[in-house]
C-alpha cells in the first residue's frame, strides 16, 4: 500500500469515527420509533380498559384492507401531495429566476420572500382560516367588490373548496423554500454559459431548456423529494384550517392516524397504520427519484 492510499485510508477510518455519533443519533431518533411502530402493530391494545397487549399477528394489516376510511384519506393525500408540489415547482422555479435577475433591491425582496416560510405553520393555518372565512374573509369581501359573486362563498364548508382552499395555503408557505434552493442552484450556474450560447444564436427559452434545467436538475431533485415526504406527511395546517373536514373531505392520512390513535386509543391500528404510510412514502419517494434521476440524465445528454 503507497503512502496515498494509506493516507485516504486514515482519512476514512477519522470521517466514520467522526460521523458515528451522529450516526448514532440518528439511528435511536428515528430507528427506535420506527421498529416500535412495526412491533405495536401486531398487538391490539385498549389502554382505556388498562387491558395488557394481545398478540393478534397481522389482523390490523388485514383490517386496513377493508377499511374505506383509510384509502379514502390516503387518496385525499395523494391529492394533496401532487398538487401542492407541482404548484410549488412551477410556481418556485419562477420566483428563483426573477430573484436571480440584477434589480434594485433585490437583497430585501430576498428576505421578504422567505418569511412566509419561516413563520409557524399553525399561525399560517389560523390566518387562511380567516382569510377564507365565509363571513369576515378577505377572498370574499374582494370577489362581492368586483361583482364575482352576490354572497359569501363557504370556502371550509365545502368538500372540494375547503381541499383547494388548504393546497393555496400550503403552496403560500413553501413556495419560497423551493425557490431559494432553486435560486441557490442557479447561482452556481456560470453566466459565460449563456453568453456562449447566446453568440452561437440560441434564444432565451433554448438557454433555458437546455442550460437552465440540466444543470439546475440536482436542486430540482432535492426540493421535490423534500417536499414531497413533508406534504405527505402533513399534519398542523390541515388541523388548524379544516380538522379533516367537511365531512373528512380533508382528512389526511396523518390526521386519520391521529384520531385513530389519540382519540380512540386504538395503538396497535395506529402502529400498522404508520408502517404502512410510510412503507408507501418510502415507495413513492423512490419511484420518484428514479424517474426524476432518468430525466436529468435524458436533459443533460
Amino acid at each position: 500500500m503507497n503512502t496515498k492510499q494509506t493516507i485516504r485510508s486514515q482519512e476514512q477510518r477519522t470521517a466514520w469515527i467522526l460521523l458515528l455519533p451522529a450516526m448514532l443519533l440518528l439511528l435511536f431518533v428515528f430507528g427506535y420509533p420506527i421498529v416500535r411502530a412495526f412491533w405495536l402493530s401486531f398487538f391490539t391494545q385498549n389502554l382505556g380498559t388498562k387491558l395488557q397487549p394481545v398478540f393478534c399477528g397481522f389482523s390490523n394489516y388485514l383490517r386496513m384492507v377493508g377499511d374505506g376510511r383509510f384509502w379514502e384519506s390516503l387518496r385525499t393525500t395523494t391529492v394533496f401531495t401532487l398538487s401542492t408540489v407541482l404548484l410549488e415547482l412551477l410556481l418556485g422555479l419562477g420566483i428563483a429566476l426573477v430573484l436571480n435577475k440584477q434589480f434594485f433591491g433585490r437583497g430585501g425582496v430576498r428576505t421578504i420572500a422567505i418569511l412566509p416560510w419561516a413563520l409557524p405553520t399553525a399561525l399560517i393555518g389560523i390566518a387562511w382560516a380567516w382569510i377564507f372565512n365565509d363571513q369576515f374573509g378577505v377572498v370574499n369581501d374582494i370577489l362581492l367588490r368586483l361583482g364575482l359573486i352576490q354572497t359569501g362563498i363557504n370556502w371550509l364548508g365545502e368538500p372540494t373548496l375547503a381541499m383547494i382552499a388548504v393546497i393555496v395555503a400550503d403552496v403560500w408557505k413553501t413556495t419560497p423554500f423551493i425557490s431559494i434552493l432553486l435560486l441557490a442552484g442557479l447561482q452556481s450556474i456560470s453566466p459565460d454559459l449563456y453568453e456562449a450560447h447566446l453568440m452561437d444564436g440560441a434564444t432565451p427559452w433554448q438557454s433555458f431548456y437546455q442550460i437552465t434545467l440540466p444543470l439546475l436538475s440536482p436542486q430540482i431533485l432535492i426540493a421535490t423529494l423534500f417536499r414531497f415526504a413533508q406534504s405527505f406527511g402533513v399534519f398542523d395546517l390541515i388541523s388548524v384550517m379544516t380538522g379533516g373536514g367537511p365531512g373528512g373531505a380533508t382528512e389526511v392520512v396523518s390526521l386519520y392516524i391521529y384520531s385513530t390513535v389519540m382519540r380512540y386509543l386504538d395503538f396497535g391500528y395506529g402502529a400498522a397504520l404508520v408502517v404502512v404510510t410510510f412503507l408507501l412514502l418510502i415507495t413513492a419517494v423512490a419511484i420518484a427519484s428514479l424517474l426524476l434521476k432518468k430525466f436529468s440524465v435524458k436533459r443533460i445528454y
